[in-house]
């Protein structure tokens, strides 16, 4: 009974240390939802997508397959972790290298 209160116990500490990151990046009236479920460490162990950013992507015009690899790897770039500016700045930049997704006049902001 000790062992489950103990482990009960540091399990809701890592819990409450888990978090989300997002933001979000409009074009043409459409919003691209960055958001990313960060776990209890700085290493991204447990760091994925969260549904709402994979279904904006694909809402932009990618397809799944592109847009849960995009997702992961905006989401799990250690060098992205705890830094909203650069994440953002990863996203446009990924976006303004698919033209046939933006199209010739639409911005992201």
């Amino acid at each position: 009974m000790r062992r489950v209160i103990i482990a009960a116990a540091l399990l809701s500490a890592m819990a409450s240390q888990a978090s989300a990151e997002s933001y979000k990046l409009i074009a043409d009236g459409n919003t691209l939802i960055v958001s990313c479920f960060r776990g209890p460490w700085k290493d991204v162990i447990w760091d994925r997508p969260n549904s709402n950013f994979i279904d904006s992507l694909i809402d932009f015009g990618y397809d799944y397959p592109n847009a849960h690899a995009i997702a992961e790897r905006i989401c799990r770039d250690d060098h992205l972790v705890g830094n909203k500016a650069a994440m953002k700045a990863e996203m446009i930049r990924i976006y303004y290298e698919s033209p046939e997704i933006r199209g010739k006049t639409r911005k992201l902001y």
